[in-house]
């Protein structure tokens, strides 16, 4: 596969990629040249400066990754990727610090006036009244956004005594109490606030939300500070409260237009400003590069991305329970679309024991996954996987029942033009079948097995075991299931290689044998 870099990124990452893909680096493409290359390419890396646009989409025919290294993705079209089922990935956690200890500066930077009083002595001048401060100290930080970086910040300004209030609709009150913050209203933080700084993504409803009605109901002489996005804050309003008088001070890291070029704001004194730096850091920089690698590559290879943003979202705590199911439901469902006949018209996925209350969508769109997989030449992704299964007109569906003791348990049942069902729990990590095709099993799922339907007569085994051995082919376990004595059977045999199609043919000829199949995981 080929992966295309068009922004700059830490030579780590780029190394990481080219231990398993062919990777090319155009920086400073045009948006023409990108159009006519992307054509040619599986995944692309960009950071802020390459716009991703539903054109660029489209003419990507073989795109299946886009990945951002940064938090943001104002520069590519999710709607467009989504709609094509191509991941966009992104890595939140990499400038966390790095964005925290920008904002605390700028904060610093604006309540010292610490660049006006540099340019004034590098002048020669020595005016200490002018450039009086303010202390963060016993201040009101009014935190908008208690997200990775809004937490980050809020400890730090702790540590300099300042009381820690926060506006986020979407953290829980147990969260807030972690950190030792008060959650408020926007209206509360708006009027309690020394200081305010910003942290959420611009969004619809963020777009100018710090604008002239907000800026009014703040406190007199408050300083604000917003190394999150432009656009989120009014700039001329802005312009206004501080010529006004309202606003003290102001700290942008961020503008609606970047550059801004000469804009009124920036001829103001008391505004601090800096070239989009929140990320800008060498440490920043290398884990940015190194993780986008690392989760463009479990992409490209149809495993698990954790910053997929066009992907149902899990909380940290909830993916730690879910991950394991994942593996399960992904399994089971690739163990059983090998074992069915024809074509593949439903799924559906049943839950049993104490998975009440819990959003199973996630594990659901695994099961999903591994049923695609052994199908398609190409990865499936958990964007594309069940958009594929739409297209190919395969229903999906998914129940929950009550366990009465025992493991939890995931059952895959595949219908079409045959019928298959298998059960699977998970025992100390391992992935353990308890039921396949109605019979009863306890056998572990290792990465090659030999599953054969046949009578339950004696020697059965021996002769399977006959034809392996004579073909070098190790055996590392067996199960076997019957629904009676001298009935129908089915025998599970874990083997430590593959077997060819020649084998399998020699061990479906023996008497009694009704059929052999070879699965792979």
């Amino acid at each position: 596969m080929r992966i295309i870099v068009t922004d700059p990124l830490d030579e780590e990452g780029i190394e990481e990629l080219k231990k398993d893909f062919q990777v090319d680096v155009f920086l400073k493409i045009s948006h023409e040249e990108l159009l006519e290359r992307i054509k040619d390419y599986d995944a692309i890396i960009v950071r802020s400066g390459t716009k991703i646009t539903r054109e660029v989409i489209e003419a990507g025919k073989n795109l299946k990754v886009i990945g951002r290294a940064g938090v943001g993705v104002d520069n590519v079209d999710v709607e467009a990727a989504t709609e094509r089922g191509i991941l966009v990935i992104n890595t939140p956690d990499a400038n966390t610090i790095t964005t925290a200890e920008h904002t605390l500066a700028m904060m610093l930077a604006a309540a010292r006036n610490i660049p006006q009083a540099n340019e004034s002595v590098k002048k020669g001048e020595w005016n200490r009244k002018k450039y009086m401060g303010v202390e963060l100290y016993e201040k009101v930080l009014g935190i908008i956004g208690l997200g990775r970086i809004g937490s980050e910040v809020a400890k730090r300004a702790m540590a300099f005594g300042m009381r820690v209030i926060a506006y986020d609709p979407y953290v829980s009150e147990e969260r807030a109490k972690e950190l030792g913050v008060e959650l408020v209203s926007f209206e509360d933080l708006l009027k309690r606030s020394d200081f305010i700084t910003i942290h959420t993504p611009k969004t619809k409803e963020t777009q100018k939300l710090i604008n002239e009605e907000a800026m009014k109901k703040m406190k007199k002489g408050v300083i604000i500070v917003n190394c999150a996005r432009g656009g989120i804050v009014d700039e001329e309003a802005l312009y206004r409260a501080i010529k006004r008088g309202d606003v003290r001070a102001v700290a942008l890291d961020v503008f609606e237009k970047e550059p801004p070029g000469k804009i009124p704001l920036l001829s103001l004194e008391n505004v601090v400003a800096t070239p989009h730096l929140g990320a800008s850091t060498r440490e920043a920089q290398k884990r940015a590069a190194l993780e986008i690698a690392k989760e463009v590559k479990s992409a490209l290879n149809g495993d698990f991305v954790k910053n997929a943003v066009n992907m149902p979202q899990v909380p940290p705590s909830v993916l730690s329970i879910l991950r394991p199911y994942l593996n399960l439901a992904e399994s089971l469902s690739k163990f059983s679309a090998q074992m069915v006949e024809g074509r593949i018209r439903e799924i559906e996925i049943t839950y049993r024991g104490d998975f009440a209350g819990m959003d199973l969508s996630l594990v659901t769109t695994s099961a999903i996954k591994g049923l695609l997989d052994p199908i398609l030449m190409s990865p499936v992704n958990y964007v594309n996987a069940p958009i594929i299964a739409s297209q190919r007109g395969i229903l999906v569906k998914e129940s929950k029942t009550e366990g009465r003791g025992g493991e939890n348990e995931i059952t895959v049942t595949l219908r079409g033009d045959d019928e298959i069902s298998v059960s699977g729990i998970l025992m100390n990590g391992e992935i353990r079948l308890t039921k396949i095709m109605g019979y009863k099993v306890d056998f572990e799922l290792t990465k090659y097995t030999l599953v054969t339907k046949h009578l339950d007569v004696p020697g059965m085994v021996g002769k399977v075991g006959t034809i392996l051995g004579e073909n070098n082919i190790n055996i590392a376990s067996m199960q076997v299931g019957r629904e009676k004595i001298g009935g129908r059977a089915i025998m599970l045999l874990s083997v430590d290689d593959p077997i060819s199609e020649e084998v399998l043919e020699k061990i479906r000829e023996i008497e009694g044998i009704e059929d052999a199949k070879f699965i792979t995981l």
